[in-house]
This record gives C-alpha cells, structure tokens and sequence, in this order.
C-alpha cells in the first residue's frame, strides 16, 4: 500500500474509532448529556482531533453521510460502460444487503440507533440537513458524467429518494418490533420496487 494509502485508511480508521466512541456513551446517556470534551477523552483524542473530523456534534452520531455520499459518488461515475446510473446504484443497494451492511437499514439493534434520533431534534434537524447534502452530492457526481444541471437535480432527487425510502420502509419495520431478519427477507423485493420505478420516471433522460 502506497504512503499516502495508508495515510488515508489511518484517517478512516480513527474517524472511526471517535463515532463509534461518541455513539456508545450517546446511546447510553443521550445526544444533550455528553460532551464533545468528553468523548474526545474517551477516544484518547484532543477536543481539536474531533471537530477536524466532525464539524458538528451532531455528525459524531450521524457519521455516515461522508460515506453514503462516496459510496454513491464512485458508483455512478466508475460505473462500467452500458450500465445506467439507476442500475449502478440499485447493484450498490443490493450488495450492502448481501454483505448485511448498517446502510441496508437491516441490521440487528439498528432500531436503537434510530430511537435515539427520534428523541433527539437536534439529531432530527441535522439529518434533514444530510439529507439535502445527499441530494447536492448526487447531482454534482451526475453533472461530472455529462449530465446537464436540470437532469442532474431530477435524477438526485429520485436516486435520493429512493434510497432514503428503502432505509426507511426496513427501519420502521424494526422499530414496530419486526426481527431484522424477517424484514431482510423481503428487502430485495423493496430494492426492486422502488429502483424499477425510478428507472420508469428517469427513462427520458438517458442517464
């Protein structure tokens, strides 16, 4: 591995360990109750470490928006040629819901992941706000393949939507008190559904 990617995975992995951090003593205590100081301390990080990896407190529990939005970005712009950009993700969808990745929303105790932001309105605020992000991320990867503006954001919105309603159609199932794994069981067919009726509205774009 060259220096600069091991540099690059050592930022991943201690990013990592300060979410995971954060998350845990969050989950135990709740989002108000804890510090930015304390889980810096927690982590064996300065206070500074933390904010240059997470700008707001609000994304040490929200922390996989950077990678939803790489996952999305290197999908849609390395994907093969033929393949169409509602294809690529559909196939990204379907492999994190065959590797059991947290972003299929079908993960065992994910359910106490999501609790906490419904108790939470600065975490609900913040997620709207990642949301729209998303959005913008996903329109800018579509222009730097050759899509103009208005069907980039047409597009996003769809893709976007998409994705947020396959995370969540799994995730409310859980909280209503569905196992995750009869609810995994019918994720395939959810993916299907709702990738099928994104290509049925962006069919005239050509992406």
């Amino acid at each position: 591995m060259s220096t600069s990617g091991l540099r690059e995975r050592k930022k991943w992995e201690t990013r990592r360990r300060i979410s995971d951090v954060a998350s845990a003593m969050i989950r135990e205590r709740g989002f108000d109750n804890v510090t930015v100081a304390e889980i810096a301390e927690a982590a064996q990080v300065s206070r500074m470490t933390v904010f240059n990896y997470f700008p707001r407190k609000e994304d040490l529990y929200l922390d996989r928006s950077a990678e939803i939005s790489m996952e999305f970005r290197s999908t849609i712009t390395e994907r093969p040629a033929g393949v169409s950009v509602v294809d690529a993700v559909r196939g990204l969808h379907e492999r994190w819901l065959a590797d059991g990745h947290p972003l299929s929303g079908v993960v065992e105790h994910l359910e106490h992941f999501w609790r906490v932001i419904e108790q939470t309105p600065a975490l609900q605020a913040r997620l709207l706000e990642q949301q729209q992000e998303f959005r913008d991320e996903l329109a800018a990867a579509l222009r730097s393949t050759g899509a103009n503006e208005w069907d980039a954001r047409v597009a996003a919105g769809f893709i976007a939507g998409a994705h947020e309603t396959i995370f969540t159609t799994a995730m409310r199932r859980m909280l209503a008190g569905e196992p995750a794994k009869r609810v995994r069981k019918d994720q395939a067919g959810v993916i299907t559904r709702a990738f099928d009726a994104v290509a049925a509205a962006l069919a005239s774009l050509g992406l």
